[in-house]
């Protein structure tokens, strides 16, 4: 059974860092040959940037979920001894989340297929993947 991961990019845990928990969720998935195979583990967008602004190696961390298969405050927790918490960087990681726009093309195949017009006003990254995530778990875990 493969499992598509539904935290926001937008939802963030007792450290304030935005989209870490999805990260986790999808890491933790991945190491117990659970995630969804249309979705990696560690991917470049959002969770580059996440670990990237806490100074983590991708593959570090993805060892560490593998090995220990923490839970979510365990890993928090892992993250700050193995890497940079800085409050600015985590409030500047966070805008550049909340701020990131889906090209054109990106943004309207997603609305199409959820079944939204393209002028939906639906323009930020965060929510439009929420839609998809949404859309795809429904397609395969519901009616799949």
């Amino acid at each position: 059974m493969s499992i598509i991961p539904t935290i926001s990019s937008g939802t963030a845990g007792p450290l304030g860092v935005q989209h870490l928990p999805r990260l986790w969720q999808k890491a933790s998935l991945d190491a117990a040959g659970k995630l969804h195979p249309d979705y990696p583990a560690a991917g470049a967008g959002f969770d580059q940037m996440t670990l990237d602004a806490l100074s983590i190696d991708r593959q570090a961390f993805l060892d560490y979920v593998a090995a220990e298969k923490p839970n979510y405050v365990a890993c928090e927790a892992w993250c700050q001894a193995n890497g940079n918490a800085d409050a600015g960087a985590i409030a500047a990681h966070n805008a550049a989340v909340d701020g990131y726009n889906h090209d054109d093309d990106t943004r309207n195949g997603i609305l199409s297929s959820v079944g939204l017009p393209t002028d939906a006003g639906i323009l930020d990254a965060v929510n439009l993947n929420n839609l998809e995530d949404w859309n795809d778990f429904h397609g395969a875990e519901i009616t799949g």
